[in-house]
């Protein structure tokens, strides 16, 4: 005993007898219940406990003689007992730590303990973890599919800007946001890099108006190199001629498709007349995922449709729409929009389908709020992500084109032809054995076409300004004011009036702002003529009664008119 006394005083540890007993700290004086817990627990009451227990409650009641030396163990319900049978059970009064399994979560034993509101508390933020991780995922996801597709390389529209400035614009034309739409089979399809589907989406910012234009797809062009080829072969000519050049690696494909994509933006833009700031393409795939991921379209048929070439996709049956309302999935859609044999003008008619297929998607997701949702957006990039590309520059652009779109009601979109009556521009013909459409001016003949689609998708700030503008012939050779009008009248502009200037010694071009409140059309018509509006008070011209600019054409004039 006096050698069990000795230890406790150096503080030695105990060691465990046969897993009865175990000591993994000194004995010290402290809370007589805690060093009971840690120290001195058996778990049985044999002879060999009882002696074990014996000898440590002798030496401890000699440092603490309040506690009780009639103890003698615990009961088989491990409840201590004492030889008077009176209740020791310190267990009661010390609470036992409880075993975290996870995180936040405890034993069942536990959880029924906890308040309720601890357990609303702990619940609720397990459930903020769950949905920022989930979150964070989707995100991150989407974040890696958007740079897939949103390639970033567009030359951006000034017109996307909340607050534009004149200095900002190119030039007419500019105040639009116009996204050249391209739809092709892709792998698995003859001729996969054809651009059947050509269509331009005008957007005006500022009377929050749309249009869609078809771009017949047999239309006879010239690319850069001077080669003649309907207009739907440029980007897939141009990009294999830049394949021939590379070596063929990923980042040399890469370039080889960035180059088709903007020879078939340059072509739209000479046969348009008007800037092409972005390019969206899409394949088949793209196309029926995308309307079935939306839940379908609606689109009100004006008479039936039959092609027996299509009845292979339409489960053998001719008729790929009915006349009346009709609901398309993916799949109808698509034959309802490549569709061309059963229709009377042929591709002209086809070209209209599709502008409806267009209208009625743009006006499905814009009613079901689908940039609002950002997992019906995660939804739709990762249906679009390995089939369709954008040079738009990230979701921001994207962002703010669909703000711009929800303020454009259906009543506020139109859709634009080329041989559309009364408005026929273009016809077909017959070059080297193959059908090609061309301008009834004549083959690579625009201007007609240049003029009517810049005065249909009129530049809007020269819209809203309406400025009335006054030109004056100041040399002695005829004509020159005629031409001038033509040329900005193409444009758009309100030509007022043309005339003689008081004298005709004019050696260079005036420009005189009449009553300085058009600073659209002033930076338009300043970077058109290339020069800078006069200051100088010029006597026998009209006021701003009748006029805002006054373009005075000088002998510069007779040169630029013989070269044209």
């Amino acid at each position: 005993m006096e050698n069990f006394k000795q230890n406790n005083k150096r503080k030695k540890k105990f060691s465990s007898v046969d897993g009865f007993i175990s000591n993994t700290g000194n004995i010290d004086n402290g809370d007589i219940r805690k060093r009971f817990r840690q120290n001195y627990a058996p778990t049985s009451t044999n002879s060999f406990d009882l002696e074990i227990q014996s000898k440590t409650n002798e030496g401890l009641n000699e440092r603490n003689p309040s506690i009780n030396q009639d103890f003698i163990g615990y009961s088989e319900d491990k409840s201590k007992v004492s030889k008077n049978n009176f209740d020791l059970n310190l267990d009661n009064d010390i609470p036992k730590k409880p075993r975290r399994r996870f995180l936040f979560f405890k034993s069942k034993k536990d959880k029924k303990k906890q308040p309720v509101r601890k357990r609303v508390f702990k619940t609720v933020g397990v459930l903020f973890i769950v949905i920022f991780l989930s979150l964070g995922s989707i995100l991150g996801y989407g974040y890696l599919k958007t740079r897939q597709i949103f390639k970033g390389n567009g030359e951006g529209a000034a017109g996307l800007q909340k607050n534009v400035q004149p200095s900002a614009l190119n030039g007419e034309g500019d105040g639009r946001v116009n996204i050249l739409l391209l739809g092709k089979g892709g792998p698995g399809h003859e001729a996969p890099d054809l651009t059947d589907t050509i269509l331009l989406a005008s957007i005006d910012p500022v009377q929050n108006e749309a249009a869609l234009l078809s771009v017949p797809r047999d239309m006879y062009v010239k690319d850069a190199l001077g080669n003649s080829m309907k207009i739907n072969a440029i980007y897939s000519t141009a990009k294999q001629r830049k394949l021939s050049e590379a070596n063929k690696t990923d980042s040399d494909k890469q370039l080889a498709e960035d180059y088709g994509l903007k020879a078939i933006k340059q072509s739209a833009s000479e046969v348009l007349g008007i800037p092409v700031h972005y390019y969206v393409m899409v394949d088949f795939t793209a196309f029926k995922e995308a309307i079935d991921t939306v839940g379908g379209i609606t689109i009100d048929v004006k008479e039936p449709l039959y092609d027996a070439t299509m009845a292979w996709l339409n489960k053998g049956s001719p008729l790929i729409a009915d006349k009346g309302m009709q609901t398309f999935d993916g799949n109808r859609a698509l034959m309802y929009a490549r569709s061309r044999h059963g229709s009377a003008r042929g591709d002209f008619d086809r070209t209209e389908r599709q502008r409806e297929v267009i209208l009625a998607l743009e006006q499905k997701v814009l009613t079901l709020g689908t940039f609002s949702n950002p997992f019906k957006v995660v939804e739709l990039i990762n249906t679009l992500g390995d089939n369709v590309r954008t040079d738009l520059n990230g979701t921001g652009e994207l962002k703010r084109l669909y703000e711009i779109m929800q303020n454009i009601g259906a009543d506020k979109f139109v859709s634009i032809g080329l041989a559309d009556p009364p408005n026929i521009l273009v016809g077909t013909d017959n070059v080297n054995g193959q059908s090609i459409v061309e301008p009834l001016e004549g083959l690579y003949q625009y201007d007609k076409i240049h003029s009517y689609i810049r005065n249909t998708l009129l530049d809007p700030f020269l819209k809203q300004e309406n400025a009335r503008i006054v030109i004056l012939n100041g040399t002695a050779t005829p004509g020159l004011a005629t031409e001038r009008e033509k040329e900005l009248k193409s444009y758009g502009y309100n030509i007022v009036k043309i005339d003689n200037a008081p004298t005709d010694n004019y050696a260079k071009t005036v420009l005189v702002d009449v009553t300085n409140s058009k600073p659209f059309t002033l930076s338009y018509l300043e970077k058109r003529l290339g020069l800078v509006k006069t200051t100088q008070n010029i006597e026998g011209l009209p006021t701003s009664e009748t006029a805002d600019f006054v373009i005075i054409l000088g002998s510069n004039e007779v040169n630029t008119s013989t070269s044209n």
